[in-house]
């Protein structure tokens, strides 16, 4: 009987013990969560715990946090599509990598692994899809731009832009005929897609009504962060415009700006039509086709805007002096680079068109919009 007690109590002793210790290696799981999440959820709350939708990228690179930030959501969503890609080479190449930490090691080779992949065709990944997927994980891995070991995408050649300049699979399947009233509409505005498919009626404004709204929110006192904001894109684009009497109000467009770009181009009164024609809270267009060129149209509004505006360049004066070399140049002649190198654009009609796309750069009008000068 003592025999069997003591084999008891040792039982019980044993047990205790193995209960504590799983407790205790319960707690260490519960203090080091990372460890126990996959590399996909380790990789969608580092990537969302960088949101900042809405914020001042500009500010954040003048305060040095820009890198730990992402400013809009199709930023975000799009280098979480690629994370996502990583993820699932790495869990397939690498097994043995369970944190996103031991993972950073292969960025590099995984990024070359898509310069080099070919598909059926033949054809490699376009060197614009390789910049986003390297961007992507330097986002996610905050890789510095001086850091030696960054991978080297390759570069992005104009000449080598397929979709928007020949056709494509998908044109295929696109009737320009059914679409015509879409495709002028898009060439007059130059909406992107994203505001194209949630324009209103209400988002037609004469330059009479801007002119009252300028003038009805500057004698206030009490405006909030909204209405200074949009003071401030009404009376940019009366200033940059001033020959324009029609604007579409673009809102919440690439990154969630807000702007006005004049209607333009020959089918203008039927655009004006189309809009005055659709209810204030209604959408002017309720489907928009997938395979619209609609990038294709924008170009043709930047480029019809450019040649409104620009000057013949022997008719821009030399204004500048180089400091080197003493000679008077034109400052107001942007020379173009790249495959496009040599040409010669007017800096101001340029501006001009980069307000009216979007765009803060007039180096992204010239490789990606103006075209066959």
């Amino acid at each position: 009987m003592v025999a069997q007690h003591n084999c008891f109590e040792l039982r019980n002793h044993l047990n205790i013990n193995r209960i504590r210790t799983e407790r205790s290696w319960s707690a260490v799981g519960r203090k080091n969560k990372s460890y126990s999440k996959d590399l996909h959820q380790q990789a969608y709350e580092k990537l969302t715990g960088m949101q900042h939708f809405g914020e001042s990228k500009k500010a954040a690179v003048e305060d040095g946090t820009e890198k730990d930030k992402i400013f809009s959501y199709n930023t975000y969503s799009t280098y979480w599509k690629h994370a996502k890609y990583f993820v699932k080479w790495i869990q397939t190449e690498h097994p043995e990598c369970t944190t996103l930490k031991s993972a950073k090691k292969f960025v590099n080779e995984w990024l070359q692994s898509r310069v080099d992949q070919v598909d059926g065709k033949g054809q490699h990944l376009s060197a614009w899809t390789i910049q986003t997927e390297a961007a992507a994980l330097n986002k996610l891995y905050q890789i510095d731009k001086a850091d030696p070991n960054r991978f080297q995408p390759p570069k992005r050649n104009r000449s080598e832009i397929k979709r928007s300049r020949v056709s494509a699979e998908r044109d295929k399947h696109f009737s320009v005929t059914n679409n015509d009233e879409l495709i002028r509409f898009c060439k007059g505005t130059g909406c992107r897609r994203n505001v194209l498919e949630r324009l209103e009626g209400r988002d037609m404004w004469m330059r009479a009504d801007m002119e009252k709204e300028v003038s009805v929110l500057s004698g206030r006192t009490d405006l909030s962060d909204k209405e200074r904001k949009h003071l401030v894109v009404l009376k940019d684009a009366l200033e940059v415009f001033p020959d324009h009497d029609i604007f579409i109000h673009h809102r919440k467009d690439k990154n969630g700006r807000y702007r006005f770009a004049p209607v333009m181009g020959p089918d203008k009164n039927a655009i004006i039509e189309r809009m005055r024609n659709t209810g204030p809270n209604e959408k002017v267009w309720q489907y928009v086709n997938s395979n619209a060129d609609i990038h294709g149209y924008r170009a043709e509004y930047a480029t019809a805007m450019y040649k409104s505006y620009a000057r013949p360049l022997n008719q821009i004066p030399y204004d500048r002096v180089n400091k080197g070399t003493g000679k008077r140049f034109q400052g107001d002649v942007y020379t173009c680079r790249k495959d496009e190198s040599g040409k010669k654009l007017d800096r101001q009609a340029m501006k001009k068109c980069s307000k009216a796309l979007g765009h803060n750069r007039i180096s992204v009008v010239a490789d990606n919009y103006i075209r066959g000068l």
